[in-house]
Order: structure tokens, then sequence, then C-alpha cells
């Protein structure tokens, strides 16, 4: 009988206070549940602790709590030798997470490789039979959402997308939610989110690479470029790999804004705005650069400053600023969310959840809240966002953060984007998911990628 199948059917989901045990699949024919009877992990895209270049080590280890961690891969030999050293029993190694997904057989993967790697990697994991955890951003284009979403549809496979807003610190983003759907900030609602700047720099040198290194395969479906260690350390602020803040915070921020404001499964119709990119950068065909026909100056390449307005269909408004000042001038932040209605307001990070429909709630109201963020979560009590993952392993659903609603955030960032590098005001059709009337917006929803890494659908 194949393993991978019969660990899907009959593996149970722990109880939320068993977190710290590993996660077994009952093997009944055995009798006993052994550390073969755990789900098997293949950790991709790992990072290092010597200049950590992203966090997929991080995640990886989390998974480790949960079940076995038999393989890992990553572009750097030098990172997975450090990754497996830190295990007290054997790991295998791989520079190419083909080969690791053809011959371990894994029951599911982390992916923490830089953002352009992630949709191409995540469809050969799920067609490969892998349920998948896969750091934030999901997507580069627009057009890798959908095809991501088809294949998540397809495969039926578990994906948790790590938005851990969705579930951590305190539970501040559910609560900040389940009171704005719950209508005692009145109507009427609109968002302002602060998501803080990219920064300019460049033009930097060109050198050779690590002996470790694999660079080309770094690249992948990017244009060919010599190595540049600012490319590989800072990514986040190079389009060719990434979006900048849009969506490396805007992933998290616009993901809980649109959930409050009730836009967490359609799309704006209408973006606009303006921003400013780094002083190195002149104006360019943003078509052709991304298609890799055209180079730029060797720097950071994305949005330094910038204000955009995404507006839904039923009125309501989101506003995204690298960092926002009321026009009152009384309010002011750098980074958070506030969300407003006709009576009343609240305002949301990490670190706190404050405005006055928070300090009024009495002792009723605050269990009443504690029961919307279990409703908000599924039915469960929140707990960790990797936990949550593992649980809808076993139960075959639909985890917190799932590939559906993570795609619109990402449309969102996108639009903003685009709209950015246009300099111009565009339509949105949500349903048909493409530009209206814009051909040349409608070809920045998706980009060419280089030979061989083309992914295949």
């Amino acid at each position: 009988m194949n393993r991978t199948r019969l660990t899907r059917r009959n593996f149970l989901a722990a109880a939320a206070t068993s977190a710290a045990v590993p996660y077994f699949w009952p093997r009944r024919l055995a009798g006993a549940e052994d550390v073969n009877s755990q789900l098997t992990i293949g950790a991709i895209g790992v990072g290092g602790s010597r200049g950590r270049y992203n966090r997929g080590g991080g995640i990886a280890r989390q998974a480790a709590r949960f079940g076995r961690i038999v393989a890992v891969c990553d572009v750097d030999a030098l990172h997975t030798g450090e990754f497996a050293e830190k295990f007290e029993y054997k790991i295998n190694q791989y520079q190419d997470y083909r080969q690791l997904l053809e011959r371990e057989k894994v029951d599911l993967v982390t992916i923490g490789t830089p953002d352009h790697w992630h949709v191409p990697i995540s469809i050969a994991a799920m067609k490969a039979g892998c349920d998948v955890y896969c750091e934030k951003p999901l997507t580069l284009t627009i057009d890798e959402g959908k095809q991501i979403c088809r294949v998540v549809r397809q495969t039926g496979r578990v994906f948790q997308v790590g938005s851990q807003q969705r579930t951590e610190y305190g539970q501040r983003f559910l609560k900040a939610v389940a009171l704005a759907q719950s209508g005692r900030l009145g109507g009427n609602l609109r968002a302002y989110v602060a998501i803080g700047g990219a920064p300019a720099g460049g033009p930097f040198p060109n050198t050779d690479p690590p002996k470790e290194l694999n660079w080309d395969m770094w690249l992948g479906p990017a244009p060919a470029v010599p190595y540049c260690v600012e490319r590989r350390k800072l990514f986040r602020w190079w389009l060719e790999y990434s979006g900048g803040k849009m969506t490396d915070w805007g992933a998290h921020h616009i993901d809980i804004a649109q959930w409050a404001l009730g836009c967490d499964h359609t799309g704006p119709v209408e973006v606009s705005g303006a921003g400013r990119f780094p002083p190195l950068i002149p104006k360019y065909d943003p078509k052709r650069f991304l298609d890799g026909e055209i180079t730029l100056p060797n720097g950071f390449n994305t949005a330094i400053k910038f204000n955009i307005c995404l507006k839904f269909a039923n009125g309501t408004e989101l506003s995204v600023n690298d960092s926002y000042t009321s026009p009152d001038g009384e309010t002011s932040f750098g980074n958070g969310i506030l969300i407003v209605g006709d009576e009343g307001r609240i305002f949301v990070n990490r670190a706190r959840l404050s405005g006055k429909p928070v300090e009024e709630l009495g002792e009723a109201d605050r269990r009443w809240l504690d029961e919307e963020v279990i409703k908000l979560y599924g039915g469960k009590k929140p707990a960790g966002h990797m936990e949550n993952f593992f649980q809808c392993i076993g139960e075959r659903s639909l985890p917190i953060s799932d590939v559906f609603t993570h795609h619109r955030t990402m449309t969102s960032c996108h639009l903003c984007n685009i709209t950015l590098l246009l300099g111009r005001p565009l339509r949105w059709d949500p349903d048909r998911e493409d530009f209206v009337g814009d051909e040349e917006a409608s070809s920045l929803r998706w980009r060419r990628q280089r030979e061989p890494y083309v992914t295949e659908i």
C-alpha cells in the first residue's frame, strides 16, 4: 500500500494541549507508535546561521516539533550542513529541491526560500503528494496566485501560508477583525494601513559567488545576472525576486485589513495613488525589465514611499501607506492598521490593540470577544500557526491562512505595485481577475520565466 496515502487517511490530529509532542499516524498493523510513524518532513530553503538570508530554518525547526525532518535542501551547501548538524540523527542533504521530492517521498515540506521560488516549489511539492507550509509572501505575480489556487484544488493538499498574524501575537489581529465585523464600529468601514518604506541603495558591486552556492539555481526563473551579495541577502528590495514592503509587510497588514472589511474573498475594483522609487532607478519599461529584456542599475528598485487607495465594489476603501498621518494631524503611525467606522475606530499592530471600542469592553464583552475569535478560527481555540497546519493535515481541513484568501491579499499587493510602476489609476475586475481596458497593465499579471526553470502546472 502507498505509504503517503495511508498517512493521509489514518493520521489523527493531536489535542491542542500537546503542542510540543510529535504528531503520529496510527500503524494499526504494527501495533505501535515509534519514530517511523511520524509524518516525514522535507525542509526546503533554510538560510544560514552565519549571515542568515531568510527564516526558513526557523519554520522547519517549528515543524520538527510535530514530525520528523528526514531531508533538507538549500542552494547553499553550507546552509544545509549547518541545519543538519543541529539534529541528533542523520538528515539527507540536497541542493536541488527536485531531487529531494523525487527521492525522499516526504509527507510534507516547509518552504523558506526567497519569494520568487515560493510558487514553483510549492506546485512541485503538491504534485509530488506533499502538504505544504510556505512562508509569505506566497506569490511574485497575480497569475502565480491563480496557478497555485488551481493546483491546491486539483491535488487536495493542505496548504498553510506563513501569515502568523492570523494566529499569534495574542490574537490581537483576530480580535480586531471580530470587532470590525461585529458592527460595534458602525457602518461605512474603511481601513488605513502603514507598512514602512523600503530602503534606497546601490549601485552594488558584482563578485564571484561563494563556492558552496549554486547561484544559477538561486536565480531560478528570474533573469540571469552576475552574483551580487545584496541581491541575495536583501532580495526583498529587488522586484526581480520580491515586491518590497508592499509584499513584505503588506502581505501581513493588507491581509488583516481586507478580512476586517469583509473583502478577503474578493478584491478591489479600483486602485490609484503615487509613490517614489530609489533615485538610482531611471524611467523604464517595467514589462521588458521584469521579462529580462533590459537591465537596470545594480541597486534596490522597489518603491521607497507610497500612498495607495484600494476601492471595493461595496464602497469600502483601504489606504496603503509607507507611514500614515490623518488629515487633522492627530493620528500618526509607521506600522499598523487603523479601522474606522461611523461609530468608532480601533488600532492594531503586533504590540497593541487600542481604541475606545476596546477600552469600553466589560467582562461579558471580553468573553463574547473570545468566543468570536474562536469562531473566526474555525471553531478552534488559536494555538501556534504551525500547530494549526498539523491539525489541519489530520483533519484534511482548510488552515487559518489558506491559499485562497492569501491570493486575494497578494493580488491587492501586486495591484499597488503595478499602479506605482505604471504611474496611473487602474480598474480591476475581481471576478475575471484582470484589468479593465488596459493591456499594458494586464501584461504585468505575469512575467517570463527563465529556462529551464519554468513552472510546470
